[in-house]
């Protein structure tokens, strides 16, 4: 299927666009009436490329056909380690049941997770092949998830990606019976001090409407701004 920008109303982005500084500075992030853009093109080279300049891309269907929509978003609410808030509930939470979590490559517990809970995620089969396909392709950029279990089964986790000395959160779930009530922020909060134990720069937590993100910590940085830190934190 042949698609353009006005069928879809945003612009297709291409490989050469988020690989070519001139285009992505002048042409991209400078557009501050412009945030999606789209693709159709899944593989792990462009999925890399698209991540390290700063997008966070999601899917959805048009016509029949998936596409993989990248946004350079207007806003990012990122936290810095220091500003990490942990509740009451939260923390005696994880002493009381002295929750671990563990971080590894295998992201299948966590999509299966994902899908379970949210029935019409963006995290698709398609999208999950893409995350996959980028293992070993570049040092600098690698795909985990990150989870907690408890007597064997995943009760909340997420997937995510680092570039460099960021981690970007993409998507994620907590089962919803009331006895893994605050299991969510519970993962957040050791998510939280495993990157600053291991020396990120800042957690990028993606869209900054959602609450539960500034009641962790975050604070909210322009897409300029944004760029700033990221460019420093990913070259790392």
């Amino acid at each position: 299927m042949v698609l353009n920008h006005v069928q879809l109303s945003i612009d297709y982005l291409s490989y050469l666009d988020i690989t070519t500084p001139y285009i992505l500075n002048k042409e991209i992030y400078s557009n501050g009436y412009k945030n999606y853009y789209w693709s159709d093109d899944f593989s792990a080279t462009y999925y890399i490329a698209q991540a390290k300049a700063g997008f966070i891309a999601v899917t959805e269907q048009y016509e029949g056909e998936e596409l993989l929509i990248p946004e350079i978003q207007y806003s990012y609410a990122l936290l810095d380690f220091k500003n990490l808030h942990i509740g009451k509930k939260v923390k005696r939470l994880i002493e009381q049941k002295k929750l671990k979590i563990e971080v590894s490559q295998n992201l299948d517990e966590v999509y299966e997770g994902i899908n379970h809970i949210h029935k019409s995620s963006w995290l698709t089969s398609t999208y999950l092949a893409t995350l996959k396909s980028t293992k070993d392709m570049d040092p600098n950029f690698s795909v985990v998830s990150v989870l907690i279990r408890e007597e064997g089964q995943v009760v909340s986790g997420e997937i995510g990606y680092i570039i460099g000395a960021t981690y970007t959160s993409l998507s994620g779930f907590t089962l919803r019976e009331k006895i893994y009530n605050n299991y969510g922020t519970a993962q957040l909060v050791l998510l939280s001090k495993y990157l600053e134990e291991n020396g990120f720069s800042f957690w990028n937590l993606g869209q900054p409407y959602m609450d539960y993100k500034l009641k962790l910590g975050a604070k909210i940085y322009a897409r300029e701004m944004f760029l700033e830190r990221w460019n420093r934190g990913t070259m790392v």
